[in-house]
């Protein structure tokens, strides 16, 4: 059976859905899509926290699902903008996956993701597959993953 790892971008992949599409996304569609017929070795969840209630219940569903969750939390600058990154914990927990895993899977559209994905590709076994609503994906991205996965209304709520 092959294996799999996923990487969830999870503010990337909120604020594509709903600027693209007024909506949210559906991550027990993705789950029953992405791991029909395969094995996960892991599946992390990238968030910030807030510490709000909402946020808290989404969080809950994540992990009922089956994700691992990783929070950062929210830091608010003094000149008004926000910090909550996860690009580095991302790539280095893929790169601790990609020598175990047949497939990476990574939701984002992202395109600083392109160099991680090549360097996967090309120094270990795994295919990599990238789940992004399309107008909103680096074409960097697109290009760099074995298969692009386009958000779409089968994976909306």
């Amino acid at each position: 059976m092959e294996t799999i790892a996923i990487f969830v971008d999870v503010q990337n992949i909120y604020y594509t859905t709903r600027q693209s599409f007024r909506r949210q996304f559906n991550y027990r569609a993705f789950w029953q899509r992405a791991t029909a017929n395969r094995k996960v070795i892991a599946a992390l969840a990238y968030a910030i926290d807030k510490g709000d209630s909402k946020q808290q219940g989404f969080q809950s569903t994540l992990k009922n699902i089956g994700f691992d969750i990783k929070l950062k939390p929210y830091i608010q600058r003094s000149d008004g903008s926000a910090k909550g990154d996860w690009d580095v914990g991302i790539t280095l927990d893929m790169l601790d996956y990609a020598a175990q895993a047949d497939v990476i899977i990574l939701l984002s559209g992202d395109g600083d993701f392109d160099l991680l994905l090549n360097k996967v590709r090309s120094h270990y076994a795994a295919a990599t597959e990238v789940y992004g609503v399309l107008a909103l994906t680096a074409p960097s991205l697109i290009n760099a993953a074995d298969r692009f996965i386009a958000i779409d209304d089968s994976l909306l709520l």
